[in-house]
């Protein structure tokens, strides 16, 4: 994915987490700033996690570990970005909502980029 990709794709991201801001009680980001940033910090976050833990335990995986570790990864967010405040329920309804939203748009891991550019190779 080139660098116009990437910043297509942490745009959404922030479009997205704006929209479950005014779905969801209990996640509220302040401003589209706000909700970038969180969307770089998820994304920072479930990288690190998904190196560590691999892909079983990655908030991008599949299944209910996904999604718990999903849930905290918005949780720990909010102690990383101003004007972004989430409760422990907020941070699981809000993993439900953007699991929802990642099935009609679908946004590739880095990790899971870099093995589809090296299979074309």
């Amino acid at each position: 994915m080139n660098f116009l990709g990437h910043v297509v794709r942490f745009i959404i991201a922030a479009i997205v987490l704006m929209v479950v801001s005014w779905i969801v009680p209990g996640f509220a980001v302040g401003g589209f700033l706000s909700a970038l940033m969180l969307a770089l910090v998820i994304a920072l976050l479930g990288w690190i996690i998904e190196g560590v833990f691999g892909k079983r335990v990655s908030p991008f995986g599949r299944g209910i570990v996904g999604f718990i570790v999903s849930a905290l990864v918005i949780w720990l967010g909010q102690y990383v970005v101003d004007h972004v405040e989430v409760s422990l329920l907020g941070a699981i309804l809000a993993a439900l909502v953007i699991g929802i939203i990642d099935l009609f748009i679908p946004v590739s891991t880095p990790f899971e980029a870099g093995r589809e550019s090296n299979k074309r190779s």
